[in-house]
């Protein structure tokens, strides 16, 4: 009877914070409070939301001894990795250490990367591999592991198709820093990726009947005879399970929320603000670290350049994609607002003030649907006109006006002068009213992680892959070098987590 009395009061409790997210775009009231430091620990474990509902989850009375594979976290890469898995014929099972299932994947924005699809052939747009793949190693500044990279860039396209074979059409496509061409997908109505990825996964996963445990905080990968068999798993802060499988996949993420581990590696970062989910704390890094695997890039953290600074609220480049222009205090653009974010990143940090100002206009406003939930977050100021704008953000009007008005010109003769920005403009900012919202850098991604190869194989200190573990999305660590591209983070987990569930599965079935 008390088994019971718990499960009910879980999925209660689950309900509760799933509709409270439905509302606010994967920020709910006790994230909110957490951002302002002002959360307990009990609020802290609400952070992660997504648009899923509690149904999908599975009742703990239902955890079983043993599956096939057992996948550590339910981001997007986890999800992937299950549902991939389970159309091999296996039996996965998802444990996921917060009270909802999306991660920091819930949080994506701009969209998700992909060369040569079949949406950007429908919409007249030439794109390739090969100019994927060089304008991602230079944005890694030529480090990125060109295996990987490789791989990642020839499976994009495939990936795309993929999700839309199961309802997550990604067909509205803009440009983030650092590309010439428009391969950033994003759903259909232009709004941000990530609640509508995160919902469409949960859905998939629910249909497929494959059992999503939340609450389910992983402590340990178990092992024999150097061969992973199985997880320590502690349910409900409460109640530790051993549960055993023939292989287990780590999609846990990375560690952009513990400031410790950044500590260890970045101590230059202290002090920043984190647009990561509180659970993102490095554990599946940890916990593959204790079997002997080993870690690359470690010290690559990957500061984003527009970060709302009082809520850590990740501003997506989406925005400057669509069009937008950074200003500074004397109200002047000092930047190509669409090179690589570690280079507008230094621009902002070289202001005075190391913050600065996203100002656009009605039409980027309606072509990117995130700053809807932006504005309900009062992050955007509005002026009917410049002049009306500069005073509300307090820059001088004259020298607004006037580098609108050369954008404008530099939009229309598709030549920018005083930055060299060739992309994001399509249009220029000449429709009322005038909307602002006020950034600074902040902490976004961590760009190292565990070591795998391209079957997603887990390897230790001299190469050879630990039997029966595999990894996949934040937490490894490679693909992106020294800088990842906006919109490829969504890419790698949906890439490799496929290849991850394709992979563990037929590790699986060669045991058999």
């Amino acid at each position: 009877m008390k088994k019971n009395t718990t499960v009910l009061l879980t999925l209660l409790l689950s309900i509760v914070l799933v509709i409270a997210g439905c509302g606010n775009n994967g920020s709910s009231n006790s994230e909110k409070k957490a951002n302002e430091g002002q959360s307990t620990t009990e609020e802290k474990k609400t952070d992660t939301v997504s648009g899923a509902s509690q149904a999908s989850y599975t009742p703990i009375d239902q955890l079983k001894d043993s599956y096939d594979i057992i996948i550590v976290g339910a981001g997007g890469a986890g999800m992937t990795v299950a549902l991939e898995a389970k159309e091999k014929g296996m039996n996965p099972v998802i444990f996921e250490k917060m009270p909802v299932a999306g991660g920091n994947t819930t949080k994506s924005s701009s969209g998700m990367n992909a060369s040569q699809t079949k949406f950007q052939k429908e919409q007249g747009i030439e794109d390739s591999n090969d100019l994927f793949y060089e304008e991602t190693l230079a944005g890694g500044h030529n480090t990125n592991d060109k295996e990987m990279l490789r791989f990642f860039v020839d499976n994009s396209a495939d990936a795309i198709d993929w999700l839309d074979s199961i309802g997550i059409r990604l067909n509205n496509l803009t440009i983030t820093g650092g590309m010439k061409e428009k391969r950033t997908h994003r759903p259909e109505d232009g709004s941000a990726i990530g609640q509508y990825l995160v919902a469409g996964l949960v859905r998939n996963v629910h249909e497929k009947e494959i059992p999503l445990f939340v609450n389910a905080d992983v402590k340990e990968i178990t092992q024999a005879d150097g061969k992973v068999n199985g997880v320590k798993v502690l349910i409900d802060q409460t109640d530790e399970k051993v549960i055993t499988a023939k292989a287990v996949v780590v999609t846990s993420g990375g560690f952009g929320s513990n400031a410790e581990m950044i500590a260890e590696v970045r101590p230059d970062l202290k002090g920043l603000v984190t647009t990561n989910q509180i659970g993102s704390t490095g554990d599946g890094i940890r916990m593959i670290e204790q079997l002997g695997g080993t870690t690359v890039d470690m010290d690559q953290i990957q500061v984003h350049p527009t970060v709302q600074q009082d809520k850590s609220y990740l501003i997506g480049e989406a925005v400057r994609g669509e069009g937008a222009l950074l200003i500074s205090t004397e109200g002047t653009r000092f930047v190509n607002e669409l090179d690589t974010r570690d280079k507008v990143t230094a621009a902002i940090n070289a202001l005075p003030e190391k913050a600065a100002t996203l100002v656009f206009d009605a039409g980027v406003k309606s072509r990117v649907k995130a700053i809807e939930q932006y504005d309900k977050m009062g992050f955007v100021v509005k002026g009917d006109t410049i002049e009306e704008l500069a005073q509300a953000i307090n820059v001088p009007a004259d020298q607004l006006k006037a580098t609108i008005d050369t954008w404008n010109e530099a939009v229309k003769n598709k030549q920018d002068g005083e930055f060299g920005r060739t992309t994001g403009m399509d249009h220029d900012l000449s429709a009322a009213p005038y909307y602002a919202i006020k950034i600074a850098p902040g902490i976004h991604y961590t760009m190292g992680g565990v070591k795998i190869n391209t079957n997603t194989e887990v390897l230790d200190k001299d190469g050879k892959a630990i039997e029966g573990l595999f990894a996949a999305g934040e937490l490894t660590g490679g693909l992106h070098g020294e800088n990842r591209i906006g919109g490829n983070s969504v890419a790698e987990i949906i890439i490799f987590g496929r290849q991850a569930g394709i992979k563990s599965a037929e590790f699986v079935q060669s045991k058999q």
